[in-house]
């Protein structure tokens, strides 16, 4: 504020210094056009209502204010004060409802993609999610967690494509997880299920409604509401299932075309690779046989992580991938939290800043039954 001020009191007393062919007047538009850029609109109007009283004091002590010049600096200085005023004003309502919008979209975040507790069950658990676009709050990417009888189950997924489409089909895949978790009986069971819940939607998202008439429709639209050369959905979501029981050293993976969760055994790092993998939920209708839950060894030395392909398809400068593997060699001794600290900072570094697809990583340990830290 002090800027703007400043400037009127200086251009004011230098145009009334000046010599008369010297007219320093239409220079005080400067005074408001400055502080439009960091005040709002009621202090943007009282700046311009300041600069119009300066040049009127500046008519009275030269010319007077009935010339035509100074008429025309003031009618030149009201137009260009009430134009900066306007877009002031424009601004700060585009910067109102831009507040809502990421108030909508960290409420929607909450609820679809809702925070993993730090303990559950037998397992230490961190989770942390970063989306490719700086103003998105949640994306296609997905994780959520249950318990069981026995255990707990873990799902972490990735939506083909990106905008409003992936965000719903991540609540439904969501919303089937967690309404479902609990009650099927295997991970098998719970993964037809989960496929079935998706296949189903985007089946549904094909159908033409009763009340569309394909008489009424373009050609175009005609052909597809009569299933004319009409395609499958593109879209699925690969994701991995995981079933960590309370007691044991054994757990149970489902990998849906997902990549391999990586397993931190002393020292090692070790790829989960499936041997019968399966394909993306939504495309169950391309598995041959039923689903198969592969077991890996899963001790309390050990650390879990699950990620999205974000993570291993981050580029840098060069176009290389992020090295996740061999950067996780440096992080295999840190807990969960620590642990995905140090991948969040070194994936962002290694992109420059930016990612070029959301990326999600889910880090699990499993808990002494004692209770200690374990060895490390």
């Amino acid at each position: 504020m002090l800027l703007p001020l400043t400037l009127i009191v200086v251009i004011t007393t230098v145009d009334i210094l000046s010599p008369p062919q010297i007219h320093l007047g239409p220079l005080l538009v400067v005074a408001p056009a400055i502080t439009a850029s960091f005040a709002g609109t009621r202090l943007t109007a009282l700046v311009s209502l300041l600069a119009l009283a300066a040049l009127t004091v500046i008519g009275v002590m030269r010319d007077g204010l009935g010339t035509s010049n100074h008429e025309t600096q003031l009618a030149a200085l009201v137009v260009v004060s009430a134009t900066v005023v306007a877009f002031t004003a424009l601004r700060d309502r585009h910067a109102r409802e831009l507040v809502q919008v990421r108030s909508v979209a960290t409420a929607a975040q909450q609820v679809l993609l809702r925070p993993l507790p730090p303990r559950i069950g037998s397992l230490r658990i961190a989770s942390v999610y970063l989306p490719a676009e700086a103003e998105a709050q949640v994306g296609g990417d997905l994780y959520a967690a249950a318990r069981t009888a026995s255990g707990t189950r873990l799902l972490v997924g990735d939506v083909r494509g990106k905008g409003l489409t992936s965000l719903g089909e991540a609540s439904l895949l969501l919303g089937a997880f967690r309404a479902a978790a609990h009650l099927q009986a295997s991970l098998p069971e719970l993964a037809a299920y989960l496929d079935g819940s998706v296949s189903w939607d985007l089946a549904a998202a094909l159908e033409p409604s009763p009340l569309d008439d394909p008489q009424d429709a373009p050609p175009q639209e005609a052909d597809l509401l009569l299933g004319v050369d009409q395609q499958p959905t593109e879209s699925f979501i690969t994701a991995v299932l995981l079933d960590i029981p309370d007691k044991g050293d054994r757990i149970q993976v489902i990998n849906c075309g997902h990549p391999p969760p990586l397993l931190l055994h002393r020292g090692e790092v070790l790829s989960l690779d499936a041997g019968c993998p399966a394909p993306p939920l939504g495309l169950g209708n391309l598995l041959e046989s039923a689903y198969y839950a592969e077991e890996f060894p899963f001790t309390a030395e050990d650390r879990l992580l699950i990620y999205t392909d974000g993570v291993i398809e981050a580029r840098d400068a060069t176009r290389a991938f992020y090295p996740l593997t061999e950067r996780l060699r440096a992080w295999t001794a840190d807990r969960p939290m620590p642990l995905l600290e140090h991948l969040r900072h070194d994936l962002l570094a290694h992109a420059g800043g930016r990612l070029g697809d959301d990326a999600a990583m889910v880090a699990v340990e499993r808990v002494p039954e004692d209770g200690s830290a374990g060895t490390r």
